[in-house]
């Protein structure tokens, strides 16, 4: 299978809609769930501005060292509550592997705001 990387940005941003009611990747605003500026590299359950609202489960995998990384967030947005059991995300998750590269990639790009 391709790397994750392969994923296009441009089609991650489509992707994000269905994650940008509870998520913000533009500015550093938390929403329903925490702020996803930045969210490559951050370790799960660690966002300081989001820190009282994380549930149990998603400190705890942060403090036993989940990484954010491509391949933790692939499998956390196919299946949030398989990868993270007891998390409060109320998302079922993602079911395209390339729809799961996009995101991924879009992530990556660390988007910022644009004027028109």
């Amino acid at each position: 299978s391709p790397a994750l990387a392969d994923g296009d940005p441009l089609k991650g941003l489509q992707a994000f809609k269905k994650c940008a009611v509870c998520h913000d990747a533009v500015a550093e605003k938390d929403k329903v769930g925490p702020h996803l500026v930045g969210v490559i590299g951050r370790t799960a359950g660690s966002l300081e501005s989001f820190a009282s609202k994380y549930s149990k489960a998603m400190k705890e995998a942060g403090a036993a060292g989940l990484v954010w990384d491509e391949k933790n967030i692939a499998e956390y947005v196919a299946d949030p509550k398989g990868k993270i059991p007891g998390n409060k995300m109320a998302f079922a998750g993602l079911k395209k592997h390339d729809e799961i590269e996009d995101l991924i990639a879009y992530l990556k790009a660390d988007p910022k705001p644009t004027k028109p």
